[in-house]
């Protein structure tokens, strides 16, 4: 990922969302080319010379000092996310050009694992940035069975989303769900530019999903730690449960997420039935194997 378009489109996406009105200026004229602000306008709220201004949406960051950037995030009125994503980018850009990198495989210590089991009333599972689901519990295999359903490894949650038919099903507010994804992508684009992962994950879902492409040239970014995600399991049926994603200090780039509800409400419910959904079907497996095994047997030492 070339870092100076990445700069030159976040900034541009930026600066055409806010109108004059909201960035407290008065709408001069009615014949305006441009939606939202214009680059000079720009610079005279973050107190930049225009000329220096057109020099960063262009793309190039190098050597732009921190009070610059902050300068910045006011003038464009960026929430948290959108900051941390410039200052990425910024970094990015001063570090100077790199090769892209083959990810090593990431491992999960047997501690993780290990909390991940012992969370019995909860769906929880470990991703990285790229949204590879790395480790998980029962309950989360459960909530999640039509993604780790799909044969291709390792279960990525976007490449579910856009790629695989069940999603829209699966998620029923897919839409917000699908935004949701890209942001979280963009922002780890952001952090890591060199993952070539991510880069090959990001070329794979525009070449094969015009919802991605589409969702992906609106350059947002999002932090993602809270709240509720709806779902419609395939068993259980419609569900809505509140959420908790929690990075790992001692283990940078993964995040655990929770899905866990109060005794008494209908969430709660929902993953109780959804447990005992689980528990049944892994009874049930062995059972299955040890028919079909049976079945080979009797093939096995039968005439022929």
């Amino acid at each position: 990922m070339d870092n100076r378009s990445e700069v030159r489109e976040f900034l541009i996406s930026r600066r055409a969302r806010l109108t004059p009105q909201q960035a407290g200026l008065p709408a001069w004229g009615g014949n305006r080319r441009v939606a939202g602000l214009r680059r000079e306008e720009v610079a005279m709220l973050a107190g930049v010379s225009a000329e220096y201004y057109a020099r960063l949406e262009r793309g190039n960051l190098s050597g732009v000092s921190e009070s610059v950037l902050e300068a910045l995030v006011r003038a464009l009125q960026l929430d948290e996310a959108e900051r941390a994503h410039l200052f990425d980018l910024a970094r990015a850009a001063n570090a100077g050009p790199r090769p892209r990198r083959r990810s090593t495989p990431q491992q999960i210590r047997p501690g993780i694992q290990h909390l991940l089991d012992s969370m019995s009333d909860a769906a929880a599972y470990v991703r990285n940035g790229r949204l590879d689901v790395l480790a998980s519990n029962r309950l989360a295999r459960a909530l999640y069975a039509p993604v780790f359903d799909d044969p291709v490894r390792p279960v990525n949650l976007a490449r579910f989303r856009f790629l695989n038919p069940r999603a829209h099903d699966f998620y029923p507010d897919w839409q917000e769900s699908a935004h949701t994804t890209v942001a979280l992508l963009r922002t780890e684009a952001g952090r890591d530019p060199y993952d070539r992962a991510l880069t090959d994950l990001v070329g794979e879902l525009a070449t094969r999903s015009e919802e991605f492409r589409t969702l992906w040239a609106a350059h947002d970014v999002r932090l993602h730690h809270t709240g509720t995600k709806n779902f419609h399991h395939p068993v259980i049926g419609r569900l809505s449960l509140p959420f908790e994603a929690m990075p790992l200090p001692a283990d940078p780039g993964l995040t655990l997420t929770a899905f866990s509800a109060e005794p008494g409400t209908a969430a709660h419910d929902g993953l109780t039935l959804l447990a005992s959904w689980a528990a049944t079907s892994e009874q049930t497996e062995p059972a299955e194997q040890q028919d079909r095994t049976r079945t080979v047997d009797n093939r096995s030492t039968g005439p022929g």
